[in-house]
């Protein structure tokens, strides 16, 4: 991945953190974030001349949370599908329950799966090369409160452009 990629998407993950520290009246304990953008040149990467984040586009995402308790092993299951905002930024957020905690060694035994249901734009519609994701990196550091961002989905255009992007 290109440097200027991996610097564009720490300032916009760094950005929905930053969203979510300054609403803290209403902050759930658990959120889940991703985007979701358009490869103009299907090269599954994102690349600030041709690729743009599609707002509008559906998601669909499922979790799984184990709950910590002495005398047994429950679990909670989260599917909801979201819609991307006008960055193509989707943001679920869970309410805290009882028993979940996820800032700690019990998170490993948490997982989220993001995956592309439909695109908003007509000239990019076609799934990308990775069209789920059930990889992501751990936010915060805070004690029961978790932000969950998923590695980044993607549509392309039916027809690659050549006048755009070459061979």
């Amino acid at each position: 991945m290109e440097p200027r990629t991996i610097i564009f998407i720490l300032l916009v993950t760094t950005s929905m953190f930053m969203q979510l520290e300054g609403s803290r009246h209403s902050i759930p304990h658990i959120s889940v974030m991703g985007m979701v953008y358009c490869d103009v040149c299907s090269n599954n990467s994102f690349n600030n001349n041709h690729s743009y984040f599609l707002s509008g586009a559906e998601v669909r995402i499922d979790c799984k949370f184990n709950a910590v308790s002495p005398r047994t092993a429950e679990q909670i299951s989260v599917s909801v599908n979201k819609t991307t905002n006008r960055y193509g930024v989707y943001r679920l957020d869970i309410p805290s329950v009882d028993g979940i905690y996820c800032a700690s060694e019990s998170a490993v035994m948490n997982t989220c799966r993001a995956s592309l249901i439909a695109s908003s734009s007509p000239q990019c519609n076609v799934p990308g090369f990775i069209t789920t994701s059930d990889e992501f990196s751990l936010k915060s550091q805070h004690a029961n409160l978790c932000i969950y961002s998923m590695f980044a989905l993607s549509f392309r255009p039916f027809k690659k452009d050549l006048t755009i992007c070459g061979n």
